[in-house]
């Protein structure tokens, strides 16, 4: 049984669902080139490309919505926050819009947002 550290895990994951699906892709601050914050997407734009790891502007709440906008079109986006400090400039966008979609659409939308 071999070792993982839990960011290697994660980007495995991440890897094998985008590799199953071309309509996941992942975007958030410093993604691409420099693998995010903690390095869990380090490696993913030499094999997915700039497509589909897309880096964003510092405007957590512009890419969360983006992101919701995504899902809502058929995508499967996953947002990735720098750290969990920035979700709260992003609320509006989780709780009011994410959180509540299906419902305000009773039950015809679907969110297939991950914010990790």
């Amino acid at each position: 049984m071999s070792k993982m550290t839990y960011a290697k895990a994660i980007t495995k994951v991440i890897a094998e669902e985008m590799r199953r699906d071309h309509r996941i892709f992942l975007m958030g601050e410093d993604v691409a080139e420099l693998g995010g914050v903690f390095g869990v997407t380090r490696g993913l734009i030499d094999e997915f490309g700039p497509e589909r790891i897309r880096n964003t502007p510092i405007s957590e709440a512009g890419f969360v919505g983006a992101g919701v906008g995504a899902a809502l079109a058929g995508m499967k986006p996953i947002v990735e926050l720098m750290y969990m400090d920035f979700t709260y400039v992003a609320m509006d966008q989780i709780l009011n819009q994410a959180a509540k979609i299906r419902y305000m659409y009773g039950g015809k939308a679907t969110m297939p947002l991950i914010i990790r």
